[in-house]
């Protein structure tokens, strides 16, 4: 799915689709009302965002993973599996299961911790928990009303922020921002942020700047020349690091996020950069879902998330990797 270009600025169709956006939201409110949500037995960790397509959940998740994984924790990551044809729940086995199976970002976190996808997040849980997880962390899940948080963080891309401000389909909202923060901890802010809303946000949670750079394999890429392509919610960041990192693009294409591929579209694409004499580049979770026996005709970049302050993350998860001192749901 591509975001409608409508969704980041104001005008005709997000006045006309508000009588939608009404709609949208007394459905979801209803469906809150008629269910109670399951608490596990164990501390539940969501990462999860205001809008609709990417944010930045993925990166942000495995960040907090790897922290709590360093603590000597058992993290288990619980996923929709969103783009996978299993319903689960069951644990994601990256030698055995495909992005058609199990979705994209499921394969991404599989890479740090044990994770298992599940349409059914209650049922997800327990079953994670029963395989001695001590922490489950839910990538997405924040407007799930079926399982109970013990936190909730909320990622915001600073570059895009909520779009036009208007509920799905007059714009990119999930709910309401305020409805949203309300009920959230604290907020990852990733990126630039040319409207200042880490000032408006400060006011309301804790906010934590963040910033997603090319591992050191892929800062190797200074001066070559490239065709890059990518199929997630923004795939001009994607084309813009790759600038920064020195990347001389001849050219781009973008497709929808989590977009099957087309065998015909990537053969075209190998063709293009073997007659340019140039790399192919995608991003890891385009990487995921190419057929494996392309993978090594195109190269992954990976990125990984610095912290403006460390040291503040630490003591966010201090409040949740220490169950003694309680977080309120």
């Amino acid at each position: 799915m591509k975001a409608p270009g409508f969704w980041h600025r104001g005008g005709v169709l997000p006045t006309v689709l508000t009588p939608a956006s009404w709609l949208y939201r007394t459905a979801a409110s209803l469906k809150s009302s008629f269910i109670s949500p399951y608490q596990a037995p164990v501390p539940v960790l969501c990462v999860g965002n205001l809008i609709a397509g990417g944010a930045g959940k993925t990166p942000v998740a495995l960040a907090l993973g790897r922290a709590l994984v360093r603590r000597g924790l058992k993290v288990a990551f619980l996923s929709r599996g969103y783009g996978g044809r299993e319903t689960g729940p069951l644990q994601v086995l990256p030698d055995r299961h495909s992005a058609r199976d199990v979705g994209d970002e499921p394969l991404l976190l599989a890479e740090a911790a044990p994770t298992w996808i599940a349409r059914d997040r209650a049922a997800g849980a327990r079953m994670a928990a029963e395989a001695g997880a001590d922490i489950i962390l839910l990538d997405d899940g924040f407007q799930n009303p079926a399982l109970a948080k013990t936190m909730s963080v909320l990622v915001v891309d600073g570059g895009y922020g909520f779009g036009n401000g208007h509920v799905i389909p007059a714009g990119p909202l999930r709910e309401p921002v305020s409805q949203g923060l309300a009920r959230a901890d604290a907020v990852m802010l990733l990126g630039d942020d040319p409207g200042n809303l880490e000032g408006a946000l400060n006011e309301r949670l804790p906010v934590f700047r963040g910033h997603l750079t090319p591992t050191r394999a892929s800062a190797g890429l200074r001066g070559e020349r490239a065709i890059a392509f990518a199929g997630i919610g923004r795939p001009g960041k994607f084309f813009d690091t790759l600038r920064t990192l020195g990347v001389e693009l001849i050219a781009t294409r973008s497709f929808g996020d989590h977009e099957p591929y087309r065998g015909e579209d990537l053969i075209d694409l190998i063709a293009q950069a073997e007659q340019e004499d140039a790399l192919l580049l995608t991003t890891s979770k385009d990487h995921v879902r190419l057929p494996e026996e392309l993978r090594l005709l195109i190269r992954r970049v990976d990125v990984e998330l610095a912290w403006e302050d460390p040291a503040g993350i630490e003591t966010l998860l201090d409040r949740i990797a220490a169950p003694e001192t309680g977080v309120s749901s």
